[in-house]
């Protein structure tokens, strides 16, 4: 099966040796994504406008490969601070309509750039 690279100047450029996403077959594994505005490579401030702007650069992505937030079956989110759960699941839910794909959270040391959050997904065409 051929794998395609996806990637999008909507959505900020890799910070290491990997890709914004890969697509194989009908499946698209998505990188995980900071709050980092594309425009700037600024951080946004704060927990929920971090989440926030993870989720359009998650959204920006699936769209560069003709997905959107429906096509997701699975996301992980990693958070510096579990205290920070309730805002990022608030503003994580509000991406999606009908029913969520599963999903996993976990606190983490450290992130990239001393973020608050990340996500990565998996979308299915």
């Amino acid at each position: 099966m051929e794998k395609k690279i996806i990637n999008t100047n909507k959505a900020p450029g890799a910070i290491g040796p990997y890709v914004q996403a890969v697509s194989v077959g009908d499946t698209m594994y998505c990188s995980g994504q900071l709050g980092l505005i594309p425009e700037t490579g600024e951080l946004a401030q704060g927990v929920k406008e971090q989440a926030h702007q993870a989720m359009k650069n998650v959204g920006n992505i699936l769209a560069e490969n003709g997905l959107d937030y429906s096509n997701i079956v699975k996301a992980t989110i990693f958070v510096k601070d579990l205290a920070n759960f309730g805002a990022i699941n608030e503003v994580y839910g509000s991406y999606f309509t009908g029913s969520f794909p599963a999903r996993s959270c976990v606190q983490v040391a450290a992130l990239p750039k001393d973020a608050e959050v990340e996500v990565e997904v998996i979308a299915v065409r």
